[in-house]
């Protein structure tokens, strides 16, 4: 199961590329995907908030920033359902 389109992180409307898979080992769904460059989230992240919560239409997901690519996009992980279901 996979999104690409908008979505808003931390309150910033972003564009998210992201997929998942049931992880047999633990149990549970894990997501992982990238936001394409904005600018905002990036600071966020470089200021060390890693906690977010990912709001696609009325849904929304708990997930972690995790790292900010040479292209200025922001790497975002979740565990559990995503928000996107």
């Amino acid at each position: 199961m996979s999104w690409q389109g908008p979505a808003e992180v931390a309150g910033t409307p972003v564009r998210l590329h992201a997929a998942g898979r049931w992880e047999p080992v633990d149990g549970r769904y894990h997501w992982a995907g990238r936001i394409e460059p904005e600018p905002r989230v990036a600071r966020l992240l470089r200021a060390g908030r890693r906690d977010v919560e990912v709001r696609i239409g009325d849904r929304v997901a708990p997930a972690r920033l995790t790292e900010v690519d040479p292209w200025g996009g922001v790497r975002i992980t979740g565990v559990g359902p995503p928000p996107w279901v």
